[in-house]
């Protein structure tokens, strides 16, 4: 049976509820709280090398303990907070940062006793008011560049690295009553958009219309490796020629959420993207490889056109198919 315009909404409010709970707990009792917030039975995938845990007591065990003994006065910033319906499940997809300081090592990722924010993209499924599925990327490659460990092997990105803002309007959490149509209006322009980018003939980037789709002023924030740009040809010189060259057969699919809410849209695929490395990307020459993505997008529509979008890509889990392993390499010397 589908869900509801009004399911939905409850699920958007009990879980941005759950989250401003946690917020407002002791440190030193999120470890229980967080049992409250997750399904007993809860699927969760996250990215390399982290993975994948099934069930609350593992996750907790195995992510959140160490990730808040790495950071123990972490605040959680959303700066999209939205939710829809997609097969039948009610799903809320945010993206911001995790603002904290980095007190104790991480992955082999050495502290530094300095403010560090981690960028996020998640989506949840919310079953009688808890988590049971989560999908989430964090770019961990831009921990690296913050910490001053940024890969050597890898090429300077073309786009900007800097932290990635919230939206021009400020309005991308918002509690209130989803306007259906404007919803799928949102909606169907991004799967025309997407529907675009399949028309590529290998030859022009004209060739999918993308004009059709973007604001002349769009802003796009990419994950480390790739950066932001701005404008159509920003985009398409900073991320879009490098990626048709480097994986011109790539295939979409695989969607786990894609969810319209007023002017904004989220989508992710686990994997996203199917494709063979045939040319350089982010400095690695081709491997020929068949490779997969993990992906996630958020945009925001103005009017008839998308006005901004925000980019995640499992870099590490990519970046390991190409016999690059990151989290081999670095520093781990304790400091």
């Amino acid at each position: 049976m589908s869900v509801t315009p009004a399911n939905i909404q409850a699920a958007k409010q009990s879980y941005f509820d759950n989250l401003s709970t946690l917020a407002e707990t002791p440190r030193s009792a999120w470890l229980s709280s967080l049992s409250l917030l997750y399904s007993p039975d809860v699927q969760w995938y996250g990215p390399h090398p982290i993975n994948a845990y099934r069930g609350s007591d593992a996750l907790i065990e195995n992510f959140w303990t160490p990730f808040l003994h790495a950071f123990p006065d972490v605040e959680r910033r959303d700066d999209i907070f939205i939710a829809g319906e997609f097969k039948e499940g009610a799903w809320v997809g945010a993206t911001g940062y995790y603002t904290a300081t980095f007190a104790n090592d991480w992955l082999g990722i050495a502290a530094t006793n300095a403010v560090i924010n981690i960028r996020y993209g998640e989506f949840s499924r919310i079953k009688n008011g808890r988590v049971c599925e989560v999908y989430i990327i964090l770019d961990i490659l831009d921990m690296l560049r913050q910490v001053g460990q940024y890969p050597k092997i890898l090429s300077t990105p073309l786009g900007v690295l800097d932290r990635s803002p919230a939206p021009a309007t400020r309005n991308g959490v918002d509690l209130s009553v989803i306007d259906s149509a404007e919803s799928i209006k949102s909606l169907k322009l991004v799967e025309a958009m997407i529907a675009g980018l399949m028309q590529y003939d290998r030859q022009t980037l004209t060739s999918m219309g993308m004009t059709r789709f973007w604001h002349p002023d769009m802003m796009w924030y990419g994950p480390a490796g790739i950066g932001m740009s701005r404008r159509l040809k920003g985009f398409e010189d900073v991320h879009q020629r490098a990626f048709l060259k480097a994986f011109p057969d790539r295939i979409g699919g695989d969607h786990k959420a894609r969810i319209g809410d007023n002017a904004y849209v989220g989508s992710t695929g686990w994997p996203s993207i199917r494709a063979t490395h045939l040319a350089s990307w982010m400095g690695i020459p081709a491997t020929n490889r068949r490779i997969t993505m993990r992906v996630m997008d958020f945009w925001r529509r103005e009017g008839d056109t998308l006005r901004e979008n925000w980019v995640f890509i499992d870099q590490i889990d990519l970046l390991l198919q190409m016999d690059v392993d990151v989290m081999a390499t670095i520093n781990k010397t304790v400091t």
